[in-house]
């Protein structure tokens, strides 16, 4: 039987609508339709007021729920964070494993592929932060385990198949030709924890590069005569930038130099959120170390930034308050965005006929009230 969404004001995308309703048979949008001509016989779910808007896409997610990646590739893990980040409108995401030590790597890349081959609500594939890092610039990163690429990693990398691969590297630690390589093999490589010059970057960007993993942070930065790795991202128009907005991390005025030079459609944001997510934990352990929530910041003893105290719906609220963007910009920079990215665009980040049912229901503080995945509520996957 198809249902109508209806009550809200509706955010397709592209434009808000007043007086519409969202029509959902078999998981897919049908129609994107006046309420009066909704089709008799639909199960109408009248809601009151708000918006309705197309599901977030998180591409840059650790952990939530408890769960950390790391601690446990697994496909179990995998669904588990899902869960836990749904309640705050992610429909679409890329479970990330930060470096550590090979065989997680093999894990994580068996548990993605396993859940993709049986259809876990919400997984879109995997994003491989590191290992090949530059120690220099390695965050919260253990540089026990950071190291250059063999060929046999770039040759178990480039045989992934399954789903969207995104792989966060620094360029100028990969020997030349391997981002090109990766990117023929249809992986997407982004710079990050880099210190690269803009002479670096751009080769890389002539490789394939095809954007940034959370922007200005852990990398070299804007110069007068040297641009670093930041210049040459917001001087490539085609690349693809994550951005944390949470207001620890980036300062807003950076954000908003950011925003004015790349626009909306080519920024996305990402929560970088660990296990501590949708939890009231004060501290949890990564990799041996503890990380300590305090003041919306995640970080171990030495104060070094652990991943984000994030979601998606804040960081939503965020690019419209710190930022002060137009709220469908900041709406696009949560879906539409990052769907592009991953070459899902004639699928997710819109609500049109043929679009899978995907969407977000905000109230006017744009506080989650419900969400839908693949047609589904929370409360009908018991989630509320």
């Amino acid at each position: 039987m198809a249902r109508a969404l209806l009550g809200a004001r509706i955010f397709t995308g592209t434009e808000f609508l007043a007086g519409h309703a969202v029509l959902i048979e078999a998981g897919r949008i049908t129609a994107v339709l006046p309420a009066a001509e909704l089709p008799q016989g639909a199960e109408l779910v009248r809601l009151d007021g708000g918006l309705l808007a197309p599901g977030f896409i998180d591409l840059q997610i650790n952990g939530g729920g408890g769960v950390q990646f790391n601690d446990a590739p697994s496909l179990e893990s995998i669904a588990a964070i899902g869960r836990a980040q749904r309640r705050f409108g992610t429909t679409g995401f890329l479970p990330t494993l930060i470096t550590d030590r090979p065989a997680k790597l093999t894990q994580a890349i068996a548990a993605a592929e396993t859940g993709l081959a049986a259809g876990l609500p919400g997984l879109l594939g995997l994003h491989l932060e590191g290992p090949f890092l530059n120690p220099e610039r390695c965050g919260i990163h253990d540089p026990a385990w950071i190291r250059a690429p063999s060929d046999a990693d770039l040759a178990e990398l480039a045989a992934l198949h399954a789903g969207r691969r995104l792989v966060t590297l620094a360029p100028e630690r990969v020997p030349p030709g391997a981002i090109r390589r990766l990117t023929d093999a249809g992986v997407i490589v982004f710079a990050g924890h880099s210190d690269a010059t803009y002479a670096e970057m751009r080769a890389a960007q002539a490789e394939g590069l095809a954007g940034c993993t959370h922007l200005f942070n852990a990398m070299r930065q804007l110069g007068s005569r040297e641009p670093g790795v930041v210049g040459a991202a917001l001087d490539d128009p085609a690349g693809y930038c994550g951005l944390i907005v949470d207001g620890h991390h980036v300062h807003p005025a950076s954000l908003r130099l950011a925003l004015a030079a790349k626009g909306p459609d080519r920024l996305c944001l990402v929560t970088d959120a660990m296990a501590i997510a949708g939890t009231d934990q004060p501290a949890f352990v990564l990799q041996g170390r503890t990380i300590y929530r305090r003041g919306g910041r995640l970080t171990d003893a030495a104060g070094t930034l652990a991943g984000a105290d994030l979601d998606m719906a804040s960081a939503v609220r965020n690019s419209v308050t710190l930022l002060e963007v137009p709220l469908e910009a900041a709406l696009r920079m949560a879906s539409a965005s990052p769907a592009a990215c991953l070459g899902l665009a004639d699928r997710l980040g819109r609500l049109a006929a043929g679009y899978q049912a995907d969407l977000v229901h905000l109230d006017d503080e744009l506080r989650v009230q419900e969400c839908w995945l693949q047609g589904r509520s929370l409360a009908e996957d018991g989630l509320r």
